[in-house]
């Protein structure tokens, strides 16, 4: 695996896998042979796919050939572009310019500015979003483990107790969110690890649970980036 600071490391099996289960790389040798390539696809081990990604990048801007399994497990891992046996890898990428020669190196000014929205009237609350540290990305992989699912089995509203206060809310009660754009459920949690005017939900749920309901898409005019970080919003009770 190539991180994104451009270190090659390995990544071992932590099981063998169970009799009668494939890996990756026998699935990919196997669907090669019944397409007829399977002469190009004769591996047994990854070592050797890496190697031929090594033949293959020789010379080219993301070169692994100078790279072996050797020199990983010696030197705790290395870095490309590496173009020979005896090269120490590239640990900070660009110090004597671009692969590309029409692209040069530069800088842009960022100009700190306030979000789009700021709270009002009508949404006295900013709302962020982000991740739970029991689910990944949508859930679709972790609300699989029974474990995981059990720890953090819905989406949640968090808030301060000062807020959930001058709402009237406790502990567990259920909330829907509004902003400009859509509203979505979600229970209360009352934290002390949050300002009073911010609220904070996870986005691994989908449905009338989902983050995406309420978040503002408006691109930063540089970098295109949505601002899906902050938004405004307001609380209103469900009843029970």
């Amino acid at each position: 695996m190539t991180n994104l600071k451009g270190r090659v490391i390995r990544r071992r099996a932590a099981l063998a896998p169970a009799p009668g289960v494939s890996t990756d790389l026998d699935l990919i040798c196997e669907l090669a042979g019944r397409l007829g390539k399977g002469a190009h696809f004769a591996y047994t081990r990854p070592e050797g796919v890496f190697v031929e990604l090594g033949r293959a990048s020789a010379g080219r801007a993301a070169d692994y050939s100078g790279i072996s399994y050797r020199k990983i497990e010696e030197s705790h891992g290395g870095f490309w572009p590496c173009p020979s046996e005896d090269h120490p890898g590239t640990p900070r990428m660009f110090q004597d310019g671009f692969p590309l020669p029409e692209v040069k190196p530069g800088s842009t000014p960022c100009v700190s500015r306030g979000p789009t929205e700021e709270p009002d009237e009508d949404y006295p609350l900013y709302l962020t979003t982000g991740r739970t540290l029991d689910h990944y990305q949508s859930g679709a992989q972790t609300r699989r483990v029974t474990q995981l699912a059990e720890m953090v089995p819905e989406a949640h509203v968090e808030m301060h107790a000062t807020t959930a206060s001058q709402h009237r809310l406790e502990d567990g009660d259920r909330v829907t969110l509004t902003t400009r754009r859509g509203s979505a459920n979600f229970r209360v949690k009352i934290t002390p690890g949050i300002r009073p005017d911010t609220l904070f939900t996870p986005f691994h749920w989908g449905g009338s649970q989902s983050a995406n309901r309420l978040t503002n898409p408006a691109l930063d005019p540089t970098s295109r980036m949505p601002e899906f970080k902050v938004c405004a919003v307001r609380i209103e009770r469900v009843r029970q």
